[in-house]
């Protein structure tokens, strides 16, 4: 079958990842994922959460916003309170990245990732995820040359990817016309073990079979051993 954008149904959209993207004290990367643009920046803070004062453990958390011209119609700017649609993925954000981060070893510090869409053509939160892991990593690499950590508080590495039935038929990494008309979509995200970090999948337009549900593992599984390919080639690990 010939997609909307001429790929084949076990091929990941075009990837373009830029890292030190901007001049900042941590990491930072822009993830072209198809149409879709990402900036991903990580930061470290002295001091954790109050819930974790004195413990000798730090925390990692998560922000995402997309820009206004993102989309085809202006986005209103979430200056006062977030929409649930940004809530929802900035907290999947940080779920994902803080299974990537002994917090023992990071001591009493924060780390915060933002991650801004500068586009959206579909895939805005495997981007992310995506991204901020690299952004994540290029942090710990600099922080622990300067000093600011004593210990590589990195224990796995994290990508996330989209998969779904359009048309009946098994596809990786939709974009935004496909994730339009599909009746299944699903988004991964694993470590390197193979290990499932979480999985959000939903009939939209139908209910799907134990063995749709297999295929479209499997392809999500393929893709997101390539991401972390791209990821290893950026951040040198």
């Amino acid at each position: 079958m010939t997609r909307f954008d001429s790929r084949t149904p076990d091929r990941l959209r075009n990837i373009e990842i830029i890292p030190d993207f901007t001049k900042t004290q941590g990491g930072s990367v822009l993830i072209n994922w198809g149409g879709t643009r990402v900036l991903c920046t990580a930061l470290l803070e002295e001091g954790t959460m109050p819930f974790l004062k004195n413990t000798g453990k730090g925390w990692l958390t998560a922000e995402y916003a997309m820009l206004p011209s993102s989309t085809g119609s202006r986005k209103k700017r979430e200056t006062s309170k977030p929409d649930g649609r940004s809530t929802e993925i900035k907290r999947l954000i940080g779920r994902s990245l803080r299974n990537a981060v002994d917090m023992e070893k990071l001591g009493e510090n924060t780390i915060w990732i933002d991650c801004d869409v500068l586009q959206a053509d579909g895939g805005t939160r495997t981007a992310s995820i995506t991204g901020a892991y690299i952004a994540l990593a290029l942090g710990v690499k600099k922080w622990l040359k300067e000093g600011r950590l004593f210990k590589d508080p990195l224990v796995h590495q994290i990508a996330a990817v989209s998969v779904g039935i359009v048309g009946d038929v098994p596809m990786l990494d939709l974009c935004y016309v496909e994730d339009s008309d599909a009746d299944v979509d699903m988004n991964l995200v694993m470590n390197e073990c193979g290990e499932f970090i979480e999985v959000q999948g939903t009939g939209e337009g139908r209910s799907f079979t134990k063995d749709e549900l297999a295929t479209l593992m499997e392809l999500g599984e393929k893709g997101i051993r390539e991401l972390m390919d791209m990821q290893n080639e950026v951040c040198g690990r």
